[in-house]
């Protein structure tokens, strides 16, 4: 049986549950330049061109979790050049500068962090080519080095770049999708048991009992884990916040073995034919499809 994920599984969509689907839905449509893909009921998807990127499904009745509790450290949005990573950092600069916590060069890619208006992370990125990217010993060599969010704008916010800020959803400059995910848990070694000896992941990176990086196909990492705020949380009861995370695989051929996979190692699953889902655990939802 296959231990590890096919090398082009990628991540898709991030359910979020959330109290004011308005402010929530305006955030990432106006601030962080996604367009709203569809929109019934209580449930908002934005992604960019046909991609879902973040699902919003209104859950007014829930609480806020603990910022010490299991679930979402940030859904981390991939884009395709500096230019386009340069509007949209423009844009939720301009439009929610409030929310901006940070920004770092991390050896693999250039990064800015923000956090919505309920709480959740959000990262914004562009990668370095593969081929400018370190490994040592099967570990990827990343940093958290400065990087200056005005000199970075001045660099790569061109004419077009600042003016697609205000243009219509379908002239948003480049593509985006989902990079990475990267979750609070409540300790390392139950992490790395769970999504590299069992779902299949390779390790690419750790800091000791602290973070875990992990990713297939020789990514710097498609999910992360760290201890940072949760170190001993347990199991997260029902609340605002990270609702599902999903990741995709090529083929139903790969969804079969996963699901093989996880009943080999005694992980209830719920198959639909279509997709697979079981929850690691501190009970965050991954849900696998093609």
């Amino acid at each position: 049986m296959p231990e590890l994920l096919a090398p082009d599984t990628a991540m898709g969509a991030v359910t979020l549950r959330v109290a004011d689907l308005d402010a929530m839905t305006a955030y990432y449509r106006d601030a962080v330049t996604l367009t709203v893909l569809a929109a019934e009921g209580g449930r908002v998807i934005l992604g960019r061109d046909a991609t879902p990127i973040v699902i919003l499904e209104h859950a007014p009745e829930l609480r806020h979790a603990s910022p010490h509790e299991a679930g979402l450290f940030h859904t981390a949005i991939l884009f395709d050049s500096e230019e386009s990573l340069a509007a949209a950092v423009y844009s939720v600069a301009t439009k929610a500068p409030g929310t901006f916590t940070g920004s770092a060069d991390h050896l693999v890619s250039k990064a800015f962090y923000f956090t919505d208006p309920e709480g959740n992370g959000v990262e914004l990125y562009w990668d370095r080519d593969r081929s400018q990217w370190s490994w040592t010993h099967g570990q990827i060599e990343m940093a958290t080095l400065y990087l200056d969010p005005n000199g970075f704008l001045n660099e790569n916010l061109t004419d077009r770049a600042s003016a697609s800020v205000d243009a219509a959803d379908d002239s948003r400059l480049g593509t985006a999708v989902v990079g990475h995910v990267h979750l609070s848990v409540g300790d390392i070694a139950s992490a790395r048991s769970f999504y590299v000896d069992k779902l299949g992941f390779e390790s690419t990176a750790a800091l000791g009992d602290q973070a875990l990086f992990v990713s297939a196909g020789g990514y710097h990492h498609h999910m992360a884990m760290n201890t940072w705020n949760s170190k001993g949380a347990g199991r997260r009861q029902l609340a605002l916040g990270l609702g599902q995370v999903e990741i995709t695989v090529p083929t139903a051929d790969d969804l079969g073995e996963l699901s093989e996979r996880m009943r080999h190692y005694g992980v209830q699953s719920r198959d639909d034919g279509r997709s697979v889902t079981f929850d690691d655990p501190w009970l965050n939802s991954v849900r696998a499809t093609v």
